[in-house]
């Protein structure tokens, strides 16, 4: 029982002992004010600005001290609680926070607040390594980067870009819905970056970002500002909006012959999706978008009634989504794919094995390059047989012969395209021969490219009416040059070719400045008056000038 009886006071003794102890050592060492080194006076301008001083001097990733990420957490937290009022009130009557959390011994308390910092410091972008790996290292953005690489890029696909800085706090709250919408953006094609303010205000002012955390886009080379709560929805939306609305076509049982009759027009395949979702994928509409040029866009809805034939027609599964590509013939598919979950990198295989017709028409030069590149190397040569015809009725039947000589004879080293004479006359007066007689008849040539500059060696084959006799004789030409490259005799320099469809910029320039002037009206529905006052600028700017010369010219009418 004695034992008993002194076994009490000597427990009380050494917890209160351990408690003043612990007292005695939490009191010094987390005082805010001490780890700062400002005064109990000090102004809010003062501990701001010893702060950032600080903050970078222990920042982790420039400070190799191992002590280096407690003191910065012990900064952080400092200047958490002297840059609130009330929190530093409280703290400077009971030397607590508001929460009645003992400062630095958050074992003892629960945090109440909506933002606890303790669990929220670990996923702030400059203290975790993993969300530096994530951001900073796979996705950091530089301005000559942007200006090489994504500008250009941007053409093909949108990308998503948020702007941040190490002193960001707000950024904190944004990044687990962040990563997962880059996650998911990233596997569908769509381009990522980070801006982080303190290393590249020089490209956080070309964008016109102000204010840290933000989320834009760019596409075309256009920024767009994105406006709203930060949540997955939202943004993949944002995503979505940044596409042109033009790009794929819905088609029924009703237009679908006019839809993929419109290949000799476009003279582009045309692709169609089916697929049992009311909407058309985003992973559709960013091909679509990436493929523009080469490739027109149609989407099947196999739950709506009025495409059952279409389904029917071309025996389709409604197991799985199903892509069709239809050339030069609209009864059978070209190729065909079906998948449950069709990946980005399948589709995009897919694609480029497609991407122009059997038998195209050279419309412009850029489309020639791609179709006859110049030779590079002896084993990778490319021959280009080309039927210059016209496109009047007379000369149908022979085009017609010349689709169905090429899609009987495709080999990997030789493409076939025509060009018509009237569209194309400095290009068909260098290689044709007869061609003073009105009119000149349609003729093919074998051709290589030799050299950027335009240089090709070519051979007249034969004139061309789609004979028995002139398909032997193109057939013999071919076989004869599969053994005998030197056959092609004949040396020219190409004229550039002409740009046939350069009439559709006007249209494309339209409907680019309808977008702008809808995201402009966005823009200022929002009250982004940051970022809308360049423009606002501009816009005032003319006014003034010609309200100026408007009075200056009155004054000179009166004088």
């Amino acid at each position: 029982m004695a034992g008993s009886k002194m076994s009490v006071p000597l427990a009380v003794v050494v917890v209160l002992s351990v408690l003043l102890t612990g007292a005695t050592h939490a009191g010094p060492e987390m005082d805010p004010y001490k780890i700062l080194g400002v005064t109990r006076s000090a102004s809010q301008a003062e501990i701001k600005k010893v702060y950032k001083r600080l903050a970078k001097e222990w920042h982790p990733d420039k400070n190799k001290n191992p002590g280096a990420e407690d003191m910065f957490i012990k900064i952080t937290k400092s200047y958490e609680i002297l840059s609130s009022e009330d929190k530093r009130a409280n703290y400077d009557r009971y030397g607590q926070t508001d929460d009645t959390q003992p400062y630095g011994n958050g074992r003892y308390g629960q945090h109440q607040d909506t933002f606890n910092f303790d669990e929220s410091f670990y996923n702030f972008p400059f203290n975790s390594k993993t969300h530096r790996d994530f951001a900073d290292s796979k996705y950091t953005l530089h301005f000559k980067q942007y200006v090489n690489d994504v500008v250009p890029d941007s053409s093909k696909r949108p990308y998503l870009i948020k702007i941040t800085s190490d002193w960001c706090f707000s950024c904190i709250h944004i990044e687990p819905v962040w990563k997962e919408v880059v996650e998911e953006m990233e596997t569908l094609g769509v381009g990522i970056g980070v801006v982080d303010v303190g290393n590249e205000r020089r490209l956080a002012n070309h964008l016109g970002a102000h204010r840290t955390p933000s989320i834009l886009g760019v596409l075309n080379g256009k920024v767009t500002f994105f406006h709203y709560a930060v949540a997955k929805e939202h943004l993949r939306q944002f995503v979505e909006d940044l596409l042109p609305q033009r790009l794929v076509e819905w088609v029924t049982d009703k237009n679908d012959l006019h839809f993929l009759n419109s290949w000799h027009e476009l003279n582009k395949p045309h692709v169609l999706l089916f697929d049992q979702v009311p909407v058309v994928p985003l992973l559709y509409k960013l091909t679509a978008f990436a493929y523009k040029d080469y490739l027109q866009f149609g989407y099947v809805d196999q739950g709506l009634s009025e495409t059952a034939n279409l389904q029917k027609q071309f025996n389709i599964n409604t197991y799985a989504p199903t892509m069709l590509i239809f050339k030069e013939s609209i009864d059978k598919p070209a190729d065909i794919i079906q998948a449950k979950g069709m990946k980005k990198q399948i589709i995009d295989e897919f694609m480029s094995n497609n991407k122009f017709l059997l038998v195209p028409r050279l419309v412009n030069q850029k489309l020639f390059d791609e179709l006859c590149p110049v030779k590079q190397f002896h084993r990778r040569r490319k021959y280009c047989v080309l039927l210059m015809t016209g496109d009047e009725e007379s000369f149908s039947l022979g085009n017609q012969a010349f689709l169905s000589f090429a899609s009987a004879n495709t080999k990997e080293v030789v493409r076939f395209a025509y060009v018509y004479q009237r569209l194309q006359q400095p290009l068909c007066d260098t290689l044709m021969q007869n061609k003073d007689s009105a009119p000149p008849p349609a003729q093919v040539v074998i051709l290589e490219r030799r050299n950027a500059a335009g240089k090709a060696l070519f051979k007249p084959v034969t004139t061309w009416n789609g004979s028995e006799e002139d398909k032997q004789c193109l057939l013999e030409e071919l076989e004869r040059l599969q053994k005998d490259p030197s056959i092609l005799v004949h040396d020219a320099m190409l004229p550039e070719l002409n740009n046939e469809f350069a009439s559709m910029f006007v249209i494309r320039w339209v409907y680019a400045f309808y977008d702008y002037l809808s995201e402009v009206i966005d823009d200022i529905l929002h009250n982004n008056w940051r970022e809308m006052m360049p423009l606002l600028s501009l816009i005032f700017s003319a006014l003034f000038i010609l309200f100026g010369t408007v009075v200056i010219q009155a004054f000179r009418s009166v004088a």
